[in-house]
């Protein structure tokens, strides 16, 4: 680290923190002229020079560390750690240190804060919102993914939705201070969740919203996803072809999948306390398939499903491009038990697809909840209003919101939706035709394509001139850069 950034880390002020639709149906209505509370801004700053950033960055009140790691020509790549309450609304009880990145092109550029919802990448990378407006992007990792987690977690108390987006609403006014050009915020999956829930909270930090993929499950016990995967695709026959596959393991050849499975958990020194046993595990497992094999794989990956021909070692070697089948054993249940334990907690889950299974299965009913997480966190009461209240603000009173979903990844069964007045307020979705979880603004019809992008492009305050909207004109993409623009981090499979 140079000098000027010591000198820098020694003033930054530690500990600081700041106070602080689916629109009627999977259509998305026409973009419209733009309405509801505005984000005020100062008057960007000169850019920094290539040589002072680092240290303005480290003298930000709550950052304290800063090392600067190698990016792509035109920017620089910032790993950092910022300073966070375990609780904010008692900010005495203690503090931890919340991994951050920083991917900064030019300050004078908009900022795009991006969150998967789980881990924070170490690499460079530009999620599509970047892209569009050819901006920074600060990406944060969610509190309590290892090692952004208190010495002593409080889990009821600490890990809660609002607890997150009181740490997103800290970090973007702290570096609201030296990044002064609009801002939007944006994330998939989990992150796309995210995303809405700090909107939510705190609607006037920035610009825009844009999520991608994000569940709504605002009532858990009336599910729409086993409707939803019951007639997805336009292929029946693929449809069989995969539930075939899950009774072919959990069926005859069960022993020989169990053997396999317990032979793997052997080898990685992975165990199934808190399933119970390797059976169950596997099982949960193969019952995941046929969702997973949805959410990630577009229909044309119909052709690779193993047939009645294929040798157990065959269909062995697929699972593990879906579901691995120790994917739900300890190992990678407590890789995402932050998750889990949020997804019992206040966010739900969905429904297990179990029906074409009947006869087969040894522990039906199990899936989800607090069954995912250790005995040691249990029991957790279900907070029934917490979606709710985030599905009604989403409805009724959200501004500058776009999401984004695939009409194949069956999250999109319980998606959000804009409400009435949606064009008013300027909340859409758009429905990528044939998409998975994966599904990017890209993907959309030309003339949807196009009105998306301008209307990003005008919430991050992008004139006609600026050089990212002459490059989008038209039917024109943002230009993507190989090093930076790769998938999504939010795709990864359980077990993966």
């Amino acid at each position: 680290m140079s000098r000027p950034v010591r000198r820098a880390l020694a003033r930054t002020f530690l500990g600081a923190t700041l106070a602080g639709a689916l629109a009627g149906s999977l259509g998305a209505p026409a973009l419209s002229a733009p309405s509801g509370p505005a984000v005020r801004h100062a008057a960007p700053q000169a850019p920094a020079s290539d040589t002072d950033i680092a240290a303005q960055v480290a003298a930000l009140p709550g950052v304290t560390s800063v090392t600067e790691a190698t990016a792509p020509a035109g920017y620089r790549f910032f790993r950092l750690t910022f300073r966070q309450p375990v609780d904010h609304r008692h900010p005495s009880r203690g503090t931890f240190e919340q991994r951050l990145t920083l991917l900064h092109k030019d300050v004078a550029r908009p900022m795009v804060m991006y969150t998967s919802g789980y881990y924070v990448s170490q690499n460079p990378s530009r999620s599509e919102p970047t892209q569009i407006v050819d901006g920074n992007q600060l990406s944060m990792e969610y509190r309590f993914f290892a090692p952004s987690i208190p010495e002593r977690p409080d889990w009821p108390r600490q890990l809660t939705i609002r607890q997150a987006a009181a740490d997103q609403h800290a970090i973007i006014r702290a570096f609201q201070r030296l990044y002064r050009a609009h801002w939007l915020t944006t994330g998939g999956s989990k992150g796309g969740m995210t995303a809405t829930y700090h909107r939510r909270f705190y609607p006037g930090d920035v610009d825009g919203t844009i999520p991608y993929v994000a569940p709504n499950d605002v009532d858990n016990d009336h599910d729409a996803y086993n409707r939803f995967l019951a007639r997805v695709g336009t292929d029946p026959a693929c449809r069989a072809a995969l539930t075939a596959v899950q009774r072919r393991i959990l069926g005859r050849d069960r022993a020989w999948f169990l053997a396999r499975t317990e032979q793997e958990a052997a080898a990685t020194g992975d165990t199934a306390t808190i399933l119970g046993s390797i059976d169950r595990g596997m099982e949960t497992a193969v019952v995941d398939l046929y969702f997973t094999f949805w959410q990630y794989s577009p229909q044309s990956a119909c052709a690779d499903v193993p047939g009645p021909g294929a040798s157990n070692e065959q269909v062995w070697d697929w699972t593990q491009g879906v579901v691995p089948l120790t994917g739900y054993l300890d190992l990678g249940l407590r890789d995402s038990r932050a998750y889990y334990y949020q997804a019992a907690y206040q966010l739900g889950w969905y429904e297990a697809y179990e029906r074409p299974l009947r006869g087969v299965l040894r522990h039906p009913g199990g899936w989800g909840g607090a069954n995912f997480v250790d005995a040691s966190l249990r029991p957790i009461r279900f907070d029934r209003r917490a979606m709710p209240d985030i599905d009604r603000w989403v409805r009724t009173r959200s501004t500058q919101m776009l999401y984004v979903y695939g009409g194949n990844d069956p999250w999109s069964a319980e998606a959000f939706d804009c409400g009435r007045r949606a064009e008013r307020r300027e909340c859409s979705v758009h429905v990528v035709a044939g998409g998975t979880h994966g599904a990017r603004i890209a993907q959309l019809p030309e003339a949807e394509r196009s009105a998306v992008i301008a209307r990003i492009q005008r919430w991050a305050g992008l004139g006609s001139t600026d050089a990212a909207v002459r490059a989008t004109a038209g039917d024109a993409r943002p230009v993507r850069r190989a090093a930076l623009d790769r998938a999504p981090d939010y795709l990864r499979p359980p077990g993966r």
